[in-house]
C-alpha cells in the first residue's frame, strides 16, 4: 500500500479529515551521508478537530495517529495543520 494511503488511513482513525495533502521528498535525501532510509514527507492536514487547539496539541494528535509509522517507515514528517476556517482563508 502506498505511504500516502497508509498515512490517511491512520489519520482517519484519530482525526476527522476535511483535507489532506502529502508530498514525498525522499528522493532529495538519498545521497545524503546520514540517510538511513525512511520517507521524508511534508503534509497539509485540515480538520475541525483542530479548532481551539494550540499548534503543539494539533501536532500531538497527528503524531499519536502516526505513531508506529514514525518509528519505522517515516524518517522526517513536516506538517501544516489547519482548521477548515483557517484553510479557507489560505486559499
Amino acid at each position: 500500500m502506498p505511504i500516502e494511503e497508509t498515512i490517511k488511513i491512520n489519520l482517519d482513525k484519530h482525526i476527522t479529515l476535511q483535507h489532506f495533502e502529502l508530498k514525498d521528498f525522499t528522493g532529495r535525501h538519498l545521497n545524503h551521508k546520514q540517510h538511513e532510509g525512511g520517507f521524508h514527507l511534508e503534509s497539509i492536514i485540515v480538520s475541525k478537530d483542530f479548532i481551539g487547539l494550540s499548534l503543539v496539541k494539533r501536532h500531538k494528535l497527528v503524531y499519536e495517529a502516526l505513531d508506529q509509522l514514525l518509528k519505522h517507515e517515516i524518517h522526517a514528517f513536516s506538517m501544516k495543520t489547519y482548521t477548515p476556517e483557517e484553510w479557507e482563508k489560505m486559499k
